[in-house]
């Protein structure tokens, strides 16, 4: 991967469709003007974390930083949103670089399937009834059989989000694990999840699928119906975030940690 850039001039800005973002996009773009994505030092999401994951997904192979500025509601991963000082704020910014997972597998009818996940990705039952998944790590079986609402697996970055809803653990960004979570786990009953080695291998088989259907959701991209999902932490893609200074990423995933 190249360098990143030292110093950021041409900025690219992006905003979600909330009517505050749109403001903010032609509040910014007035005054520190448009540079097309392709030629840019550095790309602004203007929303929400669900956008900020929505541009990271779609700037994946860019090598180009992205500073979120919130104009959603939670912005965890967003910086505070101001027209003032923009480029003086993205000199001093610090980086913070994490690798996305990525989600393979089987449908019950056949089809393949391929997606990359920031956050998680994560089993669900489709009915009513629980999913009942067999579990195995590495090429070694784990648990026989999850009977529970789903399971998740969570990067460190993702770990705050719907990981720690279902009681996952909060993961320092540097630790090198990923979570394995389950979701409202019916058996074994007191079963927690695991911390595994960020190179991991997880395979997910999915016990009587036509009986109790299991989609995969790896972010924002459901596959209904899936038979077996594969999910490893991708080594050759690295993404780039920004982050104010002394406000990174990795602060605030240890402030979360104190947090009532």
């Amino acid at each position: 991967m190249s360098t990143l850039p030292t110093s950021y001039n041409k900025l690219a800005f992006t905003a979600g469709t909330r009517p505050e973002a749109q403001t903010a996009l032609d509040n910014l773009v007035a005054r520190y003007g448009q540079c097309p994505v392709g030629n840019a030092d550095v790309v602004i999401a203007l929303g929400g974390d669900g956008f900020m994951l929505e541009t990271l997904h779609k700037n994946i192979g860019r090598n180009v930083p992205v500073f979120g500025m919130n104009c959603g509601s939670v912005g965890f991963l967003m910086n505070e949103y101001s027209t003032d000082n923009l480029l003086e704020r993205l000199q001093k910014a610090e980086h913070a670089q994490i690798r996305p997972l990525r989600m393979t597998g089987k449908t019950v009818d056949g089809g393949s399937f391929d997606a990359l996940a920031i956050n998680e990705v994560s089993l669900l039952r489709q009915t009513h009834q629980s999913a009942k998944i067999r579990v195995s790590i590495d090429g070694k079986e784990r648990l026989k059989e999850l009977v529970a609402d789903g399971i998740l697996v969570s990067t460190p970055a993702g770990s705050t989000a719907y990981n720690l809803s279902a009681h996952g653990p909060v993961i320092p960004l540097n630790a090198e694990v990923l979570a394995l979570t389950p979701i409202s786990a019916f058996r074994p009953r007191r079963w927690r999840g695991a911390l595994l080695s960020q190179s991991a291998q997880v395979r997910f088989e999915i016990c009587e699928p036509d009986k109790r259907p299991v989609s995969a959701v790896a972010d924002n991209r459901e596959v209904r119906n899936v038979a077996l999902v594969d999910v490893r932490e991708s080594r050759t893609i690295a993404l780039s975030m920004l982050f104010d200074e002394g406000k990174t990423l990795e602060e605030r995933i240890l402030t979360e940690q104190f947090t009532a």
